[in-house]
C-alpha cells in the first residue's frame, strides 16, 4: 500500500520539534466525537506568541469583576486595604501553576480543554466536569453582558437625554446590543479574538491611568491604607485571609482548566509560560488596586460610594469623557468575555454532540444560556421582579461554591497528564469509542464526585467547614491523590499510550 493510500484511509501521528500533530484520515473525520472545531490545532495555526498571550491576560483581567474584587475582600472577608491587595496579588502567583500545568497538553498536542477531558474523565465522562465548566462560563457572559449593557446605555444617555430617560428598559436594551456584538466576535474564530485582545489590552491600561490622575487629587493614601479591617476587632487575620484567598483564586480558577483551549494557539511553551506570568498577577493586581482607590475616593469625586466603574464614569460631568471612556469599557468586556466566557462552553458544548453542535452553534447556545441565567437580573431592570441581591454577595458566595468543584478537575487533569500518562496523549483515540480510553473513566470521576460530595456535606451539617471555605485547595488536592491512588490501583482501565 502506498504512503499516498495510508494517509488518505488512517489517521497518523507526526512529532515537529515540540509540536505533536494529527493527520486526520476517515477513521478519525468520520467518528461521532470529532469535528473541525474540536479537532487539534495544525502546527500552521500555533501562532500566538508570549505577546498575544500576555495581552490575551491583560484584556481578560482589565474587567468590571477585577475592578470589584478589592471592595469584596474588605467588605466581606474582613480585610484591610492592604491585606486585600496582598491577597490578590498572593492568589494570582497560586493559580498561575496549574494554569501553565494544563496549558502544557493544549500547546504539545493542540487539544481543546474538553476533549483532554477525555483522557481523565473518559470519553464522554468527560461531558460532566465539561458541562460544570460550561455552565459557569455561561453565569459569567450573563454577569459581563450586563456590565456591558450599561456600559452602553450609559454611552446612548451620554448623547441623547430621551435615551437617559430610559433607565432600566435602556440598560436591557443595552445587554443585547451588547449581546449581539460579543456573539459576533465569537464566531469570527480565535484569530478575531486575538486581534481584539492585543487591540484592547493597550486602550484598558489608558484608561486606568487616565482614572488615577484624574482621582489622584481627591486621594488620601495614608487614610485609605490605615483604615481598620471589618472584621472583629483582635480576630485572627488568617481565617479571613485563606478564606479571600480561596475566593481569589477562584477568579481564574475557571480558566485555569480550560486554559487549553487558548494555549494549543501557542507558538512554544516558552510563550504561552510568559505570556501568563507577565499579563496575569500584575495586571490583576493593578486594576483591583485601582478600583479599591477609586472607590474609597468616590465619596468625594462624586458625592457618594460607588463600586463599579461603568457608574462612576457616568456620573462624570463631561459628556466627551463619559462617551470615550464607555467605549473603551465597551472593547475591554467584549474582549474579556468573549475570550473568558465564550470560548469555552462553545467548545463544551460542541463535546457532547460534536457532529451537530459546531463552533456558530455552540456559540448561540452559549449566548442563550447566559440570557436565561440573567434573567433574574434583565427582570429587575424592567421593575417586572423586586431583588436587593448585591454584586458583592454574588462574588463572594459563588466564587467560593464554584471553586469547590473546580479544584477537584484541576487535580484530576494535572495528575493524569503529568504523573499517569506522562505528557502522552493518543491522538487518534481520544476522538473515537473502543480505543485506548474508556468511555467513563472511574477513576477520574470518584476523584471529582467525593471531594465535591465532602464539600456539600460540610455545607449541610455545618462540620469540616474549612473544607468548603478552602474548597479550591482542599478540592485539588484530594482530587489529585485520589485519582493518582486509584489509577495506581488499575482502575479506569489506565494504559500507557502507543508511540505512533
Amino acid at each position: 500500500m502506498s504512503d499516498l493510500k495510508l494517509r488518505r484511509d488512517k489517521s497518523r501521528i507526526t512529532e515537529v520539534g515540540e509540536f505533536v500533530e494529527l493527520e486526520a484520515g476517515p477513521d478519525v473525520v468520520n467518528s461521532p466525537l470529532y469535528n473541525e472545531d474540536i479537532a487539534p490545532t495544525e502546527i500552521g495555526q500555533r501562532t500566538w506568541t508570549t505577546w498575544n498571550i500576555a495581552a490575551l491576560w491583560v484584556g481578560m483581567a482589565i474587567c468590571v469583576p477585577t475592578y470589584t474584587l478589592g471592595g469584596v475582600l474588605t467588605s466581606y472577608f474582613g480585610l484591610d486595604v492592604t491585606e486585600a491587595l496582598i491577597t490578590i496579588l498572593l492568589a494570582n502567583i497560586i493559580v498561575l501553576v496549574p494554569l501553565t500545568l494544563n496549558a502544557y497538553p493544549g500547546t504539545k498536542f493542540g487539544v481543546p480543554f474538553p476533549v483532554l477531558l477525555r483522557s481523565s474523565f473518559g470519553i464522554f465522562g468527560s461531558n460532566i466536569p465539561a458541562l460544570i465548566r460550561a455552565m459557569i462560563a455561561c453565569g459569567w457572559f450573563g454577569i459581563q453582558t450586563m456590565f456591558g449593557g450599561m456600559a452602553i446605555h450609559l454611552l446612548f444617555s451620554a448623547m441623547s437625554d430621551s435615551w437617559a430617560s430610559l433607565g432600566g428598559t435602556g440598560e436591557v436594551i443595552g445587554f443585547f446590543i451588547f449581546w449581539a456584538l460579543n456573539v459576533f466576535v465569537a464566531i469570527r474564530g480565535s484569530e478575531s479574538i486575538k486581534w481584539l485582545e492585543t487591540l484592547s489590552a493597550p486602550l484598558l491600561l489608558a484608561v486606568g491611568i487616565g482614572l488615577i490622575f484624574w482621582a489622584s487629587p481627591q486621594i488620601d493614601i495614608t487614610q485609605l491604607i490605615d483604615a481598620p479591617p471589618s472584621r472583629p476587632e483582635g480576630a485572627s487575620v488568617w481565617k479571613y485571609f485563606f478564606g479571600g484567598l480561596t475566593a481569589m483564586v477562584g477568579f481564574w480558577a475557571t480558566l485555569s482548566l480550560n486554559i487549553p483551549d487558548f494555549s494549543r494557539f501557542a507558538k512554544s511553551q516558552k510563550d504561552q509560560i510568559w505570556g501568563q506570568i507577565i499579563g496575569l498577577p500584575l495586571t490583576m493586581f493593578l486594576f483591583a488596586t485601582l478600583g479599591v482607590i477609586l472607590t474609597a475616593a468616590s465619596t468625594k469625586l462624586v458625592g457618594e460610594s460607588v463600586s463599579d466603574p461603568i457608574s462612576l464614569i457616568g456620573k462624570i460631568d463631561s459628556p466627551f469623557w463619559v462617551i470615550l471612556s464607555m467605549l473603551i469599557i465597551i472593547i475591554a468586556t467584549i474582549s474579556t468575555n468573549t475570550a473568558a466566557n465564550i470560548v469555552s462552553p462553545t467548545n463544551d458544548f460542541q463535546n457532547v454532540f460534536p457532529k451537530y453542535i459546531n463552533m456558530k452553534r455552540g456559540t448561540l447556545l452559549t449566548g442563550l444560556v447566559g440570557i436565561l441565567l440573567m434573567a433574574w437580573e434583565l427582570l429587575r431592570k424592567l421593575q417586572w421582579v423586586q431583588s436587593d441581591v448585591s454584586v458583592e454577595s454574588m462574588y463572594s458566595n459563588w466564587l467560593l461554591g464554584y471553586s469547590s468543584m473546580l479544584g477537584p478537575i484541576a487535580g484530576v487533569m494535572i495528575v493524569d497528564y503529568f504523573i499517569t500518562r506522562k505528557q502522552r496523549i493518543n491522538l487518534i483515540d481520544i476522538y473515537k469509542t473502543g480505543g485506548e480510553y474508556p468511555n467513563f473513566n472511574a477513576a477520574g470521576l470518584l476523584a471529582f464526585f467525593i471531594p465535591v460530595a465532602l464539600t456539600v456535606i460540610a455545607l449541610i451539617t455545618g462540620q469540616m467547614m474549612w473544607f468548603y471555605d478552602y474548597g479550591w485547595f482542599t478540592g485539588s488536592a484530594l482530587g489529585g491523590v485520589l485519582y493518582w491512588q486509584l489509577t495506581k490501583q488499575g482502575l479506569g482501565q489506565i494504559r500507557q499510550p502507543e508511540s505512533r
